[in-house]
């Protein structure tokens, strides 16, 4: 895959009546809306259309509570005000996805800390899926403890909500540089699609990008290709991921990739640092480079609508 955004519907298959349209509301301040080859912008502080949606929900990521070095000595206090942006929003979502690195060092007393601050959120379920913070200490074992009730190998399940296919895949517990799905979990994801059809809405939401963004940093799944076959007969597919702290997309054909800002502190660009890690910005700055996803399905088109809302910037209204 090329690490570019890029668009594509000339051989996608795609039913004109329902064709796959995807919205970011990036830190910038602009959504995108791209559809059958065209591509408008709206202004922040402009909702996307909703009188078609059927639902909505909230992504969150990379918390990492028990951090506390230079880049965010608070980060209980900026998930406190993720959590206020997700109750700020002018219909409550049906759920929140938080796509994993809830802690830095998988201690009790983070999870404790996590589940304290998400119990102030309106939405009362909250779905989960592992970072290889959550899941390298003890393999895992504290995070399924917890959080992995029902799910299949080191955490990964599946549910249909209001005609929406979700899929929670684990590619943390076992990096190899990048992630990494592992046999068995692909085996059980083809099994899982296979009784789906192909023109239900497809979102699949992991820690780690399942497309390769920089490599060498392991900004990637080594095994995503496998994965996201899959996936391909499907109209509409939305891909959600961490890890990164930092908002990029891609539009493949009929799959929609969107990394997504951490809760907790920004990573450096691809490329632009020695290496990834917690990058430092002046303290005026640092809410503008955290925030949330809210993303709405609007059932008469299949589309889904992402807005990232920086926690310094307007929720959407």
């Amino acid at each position: 895959m090329k690490n570019t955004i890029t668009h594509d519907h000339q051989n996608d298959g795609i039913d004109r009546r329902g064709f796959l349209q995807c919205m970011a509301w990036a830190g910038s301040g602009v959504v995108w809306t791209i559809g059958a080859g065209t591509a408008s912008s709206r202004v922040m502080g402009q909702q996307p259309p909703t009188e078609n949606g059927a639902f909505s929900f909230v992504q969150i990521s990379d918390s990492h509570m028990g951090f506390n070095k230079p880049a965010n000595t608070d980060v209980t206090a900026t998930l406190t005000e993720a959590v206020d942006r997700i109750n700020a929003l002018p219909n409550v979502p049906d759920f929140v996805i938080h796509t994993g690195d809830l802690t830095h060092s998988s201690k009790p007393e983070e999870f404790d800390t996590l589940d304290q601050v998400m119990r102030g959120a309106k939405p009362k379920q909250i779905f989960y899926v592992p970072g290889e913070h959550d899941n390298s200490v003890d393999d895992g074992k504290l995070y399924l403890e917890r959080y992995g009730k029902g799910t299949k190998g080191t955490g990964w399940y599946s549910f249909n909500h209001k005609g929406v296919h979700f899929v929670g895949l684990v590619n943390s517990a076992a990096l190899e540089g990048m992630g990494n799905l592992g046999a068995a979990q692909i085996e059980w994801l083809n099994s899982d699609l296979a009784g789906v059809s192909a023109s239900t809405p497809l979102v699949v939401f992991a820690h780690l990008p399942l497309w390769t963004i920089y490599p060498e940093w392991g900004w990637g799944t080594r095994d995503s290709e496998q994965a996201l076959t899959s996936m391909r007969r499907f109209g509409s597919v939305t891909v959600l991921n961490g890890h990164i702290h930092q908002v990029m997309q891609k539009v493949e054909g009929n799959l929609a990739f969107h990394t997504a800002m951490s809760t907790a502190f920004p990573q450096p660009s691809p490329g632009a640092a020695p290496a990834p890690g917690p990058m430092k910005v002046p303290a005026g700055q640092l809410r503008s480079v955290l925030g949330i996803r809210d993303v709405s399905f609007v059932q008469q088109g299949r589309s889904l609508a992402v807005v990232d809302t920086p926690l310094d910037g307007d929720a959407a209204k």
